[in-house]
């Protein structure tokens, strides 16, 4: 498995780190890996059930027999397209509570590593470089600052028809990434030989470009 090709993309929310792993596995032929859906339909599946999102053991056992698939361009629970229900600003959230929980990574840990399959993958969440690929060819770290971050969100909502605060999604911004950063297990931080990207004043193409670059500069 180690000789199949993996490119890391972590960075806090909103960062542009879904969208620039999308187009660079689409870019490679490459096979795409969302992690923080995962975590998100972990977080959805338990806020159906009715378990407290701090329910270390319940919130695991959803998480191990989630009947989560990823087919035709959209995201099912069981027979769900929950494509849209898992962005909203309440499931993200409480996907973060529940990152924090150990049991719950590991839990997602083989679930994750499955998906490196011939001929690469481009994995994007919190800890792909650090954690769940950590042998990865390219590791890169998106970040931009949690105005610009809240601005995106802010566009993505209203565009939708959702009705936003600007001010308060700068806020949720700011607390997500203390405790995505402060939890014990796997926080969220650039691996020691991740590329650091700044995206707050960079479009998506020059983002995409930058990591095509690097992959191949580190591929030679």
């Amino acid at each position: 498995m180690s000789s199949i090709p993996v490119i890391a993309i972590d960075g806090p929310s909103a960062s542009g780190k879904g969208t620039v792993a999308e187009r660079v596995a689409t870019a490679l032929g490459f096979h795409f890996l969302d992690s923080g859906a995962l975590y998100r339909l972990t977080a959805l599946s338990a806020m159906k059930q009715g378990a407290a999102l701090d329910d270390e053991a319940r919130v695991a056992e959803l998480a191990v027999t989630l009947p989560a698939t990823f087919r035709g361009g959209a995201i099912w629970l069981g027979d769900e397209n929950v494509t849209d229900a898992i962005r909203a600003e309440a499931v993200g959230e409480g996907a973060s509570k529940v990152a924090s929980l150990p049991a719950v990574r590991a839990a997602l840990l083989d679930r994750q590593r499955a998906y490196r399959q011939v001929p690469g993958l481009v994995a994007d969440g919190r800890d792909m470089g650090t954690v769940v690929f950590a042998d990865a060819v390219a590791k890169i770290f998106l970040t931009a600052s949690a105005e610009a971050r809240a601005e995106r969100r802010y566009k993505q909502l209203i565009e939708k028809g959702n009705s936003a605060s600007l001010p308060s999604l700068v806020a949720d911004m700011q607390a997500r990434d203390a405790r995505d950063t402060a939890r014990a297990v796997a926080p969220l931080k650039p691996a020691p030989d991740a590329l650091l990207l700044d995206t707050t004043h960079m479009d998506i193409e020059s983002a995409v470009q930058a990591v095509l670059a690097h992959y191949r500069n580190n591929c030679k």
